[in-house]
């Protein structure tokens, strides 16, 4: 080669790798404008690529470096980089809403910006994986924000204002990982590496839609060889994306099958129509045939039909069911006589908002005098090389756990990109607890949680990292996936409160008696370690069978029992607050008649005082062995009879309390304002209260 050309700009090499041809463009952008300064086409010897979709990729390289070498003959210089783009034949698209709350008013930085994108493509990536099937990989391969909120009001800058919350909604895309690799490994295979990676749809946009446009409602349609590209704009962002696998490859299959020729004869068919009003052709018999534009068109229609009306219904599922303000097709396939007007029929809007986008809208674009013809085929060729501008994205590989991983380069990656893109869960992330503990508490259900492990360990480099570490091409990523903690246990005395006591009057003698507790019905010490799915019962009472095994007496040796003045049984419940009084022996009703005995030892002393006073005072009545005493118990006034003297718990004889219905609760007594004992005696208008208390 010769002494170099120097340009006002670095240049910028970028092909459009479709399914008919190959289309290099080398230019540099100076101000507003964008000088090409060499072009090249070259199709495909073969059908190497389908539907958008490399399947030769040894053929496609071939013919990628044949554009390669024309390019470098014409501006003297060796190409290494290439920005190329990605059809969107299996393009899948996912929405988020994400926002980032302060704890006081803040000032919106780049970085919150940034933090905000991150968390929303991360969002719009994790609902992806969830709705898809299979276990094809995905790359995302760009996304475009749909509106920024502050403080919940739309906004189109965030930065440099103050706000108390921010927000956005985005769309992010993706591909899967063969579309991709088929791509890179052709250019690599051709010499080159790729310096920016875009989608056929976003380059289009570069060009056919200016920004000053996108605040319309506003659909773009590129019909390509293989795929029909579509794309959404709308209060000034991309919205939507979607493709049909239907384009211009169809029309020219039919021209093959009807007119008997080869897949390139029929592509001259369907060019020359353009041109003329008829085409010469030969078929696969050698016989010279000729076919006019009305009969080709006839051929055609049925198709161009169905192609319109499937974009047609596309554009209005990406557009909420409404149609657009106005189309703008390019590509190749939308050339076709009839198809802009048959798709303004089907979306129901004016022919006229259905055009081409050519030479119109290249306005910005200084071509060279051996230019391509400047059409609708050469939009999607310079939109990927204006869009290397914009946003100067590619793959880089990094190595993850020893294995290779390709990233989507937004000059911004971190470990965590890397960590999405190898597969790796987030659970392998964080610390991973144990296996939880659940029983039943007094008829609740309760859970022990299990412990946590410990976090992973992330390396950059053989260097400590975290996630948000930022990557670059071939560095060397390790992640020690956390671990799991112990499983949960439990000792009974540590789910169950033990330490309150149940206090019981015992024979006139409070005694405290510790909890119980019974697991599956079975009575356990406090040191049992609960088991799952234990049903545990901690007891507020004790039976008079275990009171006297607490006290060391035989219940054979006891010949009568008594709780709160009743009879009992070795069953009974006794509560905290209540009394239990018993005798040993084998008089049965020994506790009866020892009462009965301290009442009349009681009424003899009282005889004798009243004896002895007989020769100081003058005869009296004798006063009867019983007396009538008025009190008030709970506001009712209750008058006590029967016997001389009156102790307290003589009242529950002549009050309707039911002792038996307790239901874990203890009883409160009062005498006068004041806690009451059971024994104390009771005087006339004595007021007296006796309730439950929880």
């Amino acid at each position: 080669m010769g002494e170099l050309t120097t340009y006002p700009g670095a240049l910028v090499f970028g092909l459009d790798i479709g399914t008919r041809s190959v289309v290099g463009t080398v230019g540099y952008r100076k101000g507003d404008m964008f000088y090409v300064i060499a072009q090249a086409l070259k199709e495909h010897e073969t059908r190497a690529m389908l539907d958008g979709q490399i399947h030769d990729i040894g053929k496609v390289a071939a013919t990628i470096k044949e554009v390669k070498e024309i390019l470098e003959s014409k501006i003297d210089r060796k190409l290494n980089e290439v920005c190329i783009a990605a059809a969107g034949r299996v393009l899948r698209t996912e929405n988020a809403s994400v926002e980032i709350a302060f704890e006081k008013e803040e000032v919106v930085t780049d970085a919150m910006i940034y933090e905000l994108d991150a968390l929303g493509v991360e969002r719009a990536y994790e609902k992806f994986v969830a709705n898809k099937s299979g276990d094809e990989r995905f790359y995302c391969v760009g996304h475009s924000v749909i509106r920024y909120y502050m403080n919940d009001t739309i906004i189109s800058n965030l930065e440099n204002h103050k706000a108390h919350k921010i927000g956005m909604d985005l769309i992010a895309t993706f591909l899967p990982s063969e579309v991709i690799d088929g791509l890179y490994a052709a250019v690599e295979l051709a010499d080159l590496k790729v310096a920016n990676l875009t989608l056929e749809p976003i380059a289009a946009m570069e060009v056919a839609v200016p920004e000053k446009f996108r605040m319309l409602n506003i659909a773009l349609v590129d019909v390509g060889a293989g795929t029909s590209d579509i794309c959404i704009t709308r209060d000034g962002s991309i919205a939507a994306y979607g493709m049909i696998p239907e384009a211009g490859d169809c029309l020219t299959d039919i021209i093959t099958q009807q007119c008997l020729v080869e897949f390139a004869v029929a592509e001259k068919i369907k060019k020359g129509i353009g041109e003329a009003d008829k085409v010469t052709f030969e078929d696969i018999m050698g016989l010279e045939q000729i076919i006019t534009k009305s009969e080709v068109l006839s051929l055609l229609e049925p198709m161009i039909d169905t192609m319109t009306q499937n974009v047609a219904d596309m554009i209005l599922s990406l557009n909420a069911d409404k149609p657009v303000s106005a189309v703008f097709v390019v590509g190749g396939g939308g050339r076709v006589e009839g198809y802009t007007s048959k798709l303004a029929e089907k979306l129901g809007i004016p022919v006229q908002r259905v055009a081409l986008r050519g030479e119109d809208v290249m306005q910005k674009i200084s071509f060279p005098e051996d230019a391509l013809q400047r059409d609708s085929m050469l939009v999607t060729p310079l939109g990927i090389c204006l869009n290397f501008f914009e946003q100067s994205h590619s793959f880089i590989f990094v190595n993850f756990n020893g294995e290779r991983v390709k990233l989507y380069d937004n000059g911004k990656l971190c470990i965590v990109d890397a960590v999405m893109q190898s597969g790796l869960s987030n659970e392998d992330l964080f610390p991973k607890r144990g296996r939880a503990l659940n029983f039943i508490l007094n008829g609740k259900t309760k859970t022990v949680r299990g412990e946590l492990g410990e976090a992973a360990e992330v390396y950059l480099n053989e260097a400590i990292a975290d996630l948000h570490t930022l990557v670059a091409a071939n560095d060397n990523i390790r992640v020690h996936v956390s671990t799991v903690g112990a499983d949960a246990s439990a000792i009974l005395s540590k789910v169950a409160d033990l330490t309150e006591s149940i206090m019981v009057e015992v024979n006139g003698k409070t005694v405290s008696f510790p909890k119980l507790a019974t697991v599956n019905a079975e009575f356990v010490a406090s040191t049992y370690e609960i088991k799952e799915n234990d049903i545990v019962e901690l007891l507020d009472y004790y039976t008079v069978e275990q009171i006297l095994e607490f006290l060391d007496v035989l219940p054979q040796d006891v010949s009568v029992y008594e709780v709160n003045n009743k009879k009992a049984d070795l069953q009974t419940k006794v509560y905290d607050k209540f009394s239990f009084l018993f005798r040993t022996g084998n008089d049965k009703n020994a506790v009866s008649e020892d009462l009965e005995q301290e009442e009349d030892e009681a009424e003899d002393d009282l005889l004798n005082e009243a004896d002895s006073d007989t020769d100081q005072k003058e005869p009296e009545t004798q006063e009867a062995q019983t007396r009538n005493v008025a009190v008030i118990v709970n506001d009712a006034p209750v008058v006590l009879s029967g016997r001389m003297n009156y102790i307290f718990v003589d009242v529950f004889d002549f009050i309707d309390f039911d002792l038996s219905q307790s239901n874990g609760r203890f009883i409160a007594t009062r005498l006068n304002g004041e806690p009451a004992q059971y024994a104390q005696e009771i005087q006339e208008g004595d007021v007296i209260e006796i309730f439950w208390k929880e």
